[in-house]
């Protein structure tokens, strides 16, 4: 089922989420579903507080950017293969590598994109679907979707890594999405 994604300025999406147990209700019909909203909104990562639920969750679909690279692109991002991936109780270990940047762009805050500066890598501890522990490094284009959506589950946003001049300048844009004055072709909550 495609759910709705909860738009910028909705409170959820400033919560810590909180780790889930295995007798979450219905886990595996949620993941199912967040699988299909991301693809139905052509995104390659979604959050669970983007349709509205605290937890620490989320899932990755990384495969479908390295897949569109060009060969001569595919050489900036040695090892990244992609993945295609759900994400339970994740926890950064640790980080590395230099900062660069990357045009990142977000389901709950459509028609914004912006440079975002962030490590090379990620080392991650989490549990599987089956609630199996974890630990991995992840690098490139893959580590950079990974960043994003735990950020969302720390309560934060790609915007929250912008310069103050580069906040100022989208200000209008971000009130217009939190208002619902904006036009995509997938369901939003936008918060009253």
């Amino acid at each position: 089922m495609i759910l709705p994604i909860v738009a910028y300025g909705h409170p959820v999406l400033r919560k810590m989420c909180e780790d889930i147990t295995p007798d979450y209700p219905q886990l595996e019909q949620l993941l199912a579903n967040m699988w299909e909203t991301m693809y139905a909104s052509n995104g390659v990562g979604l959050a669970a507080p983007q349709i509205n639920r605290p937890i620490r969750l989320f899932v990755v679909d990384s495969e479908q950017i390295i897949n569109s690279l060009e060969e001569d692109e595919k050489k900036d991002f040695p090892g990244d293969n992609g993945i295609k991936q759900a994400f339970i109780n994740a926890h950064i270990v640790s980080t590395a590598g230099e900062e660069w940047a990357y045009n990142e762009g977000c389901l709950s805050i459509p028609k914004v994109r912006e440079d975002v500066y962030r490590p090379e890598s990620v080392t991650l501890r989490y549990v599987d679907e089956k609630f199996q522990p974890q630990e991995k490094t992840f690098t490139g284009i893959t580590a950079r979707v990974i960043f994003h959506e735990y950020d969302h589950i720390d309560g934060k946003l790609f915007i929250d890594h912008l310069k103050p001049l580069k906040r100022r300048m989208i200000k209008g844009k971000l009130e217009d999405i939190s208002k619902g004055k904006i036009n995509v072709d997938y369901k939003m909550i936008f918060h009253k």
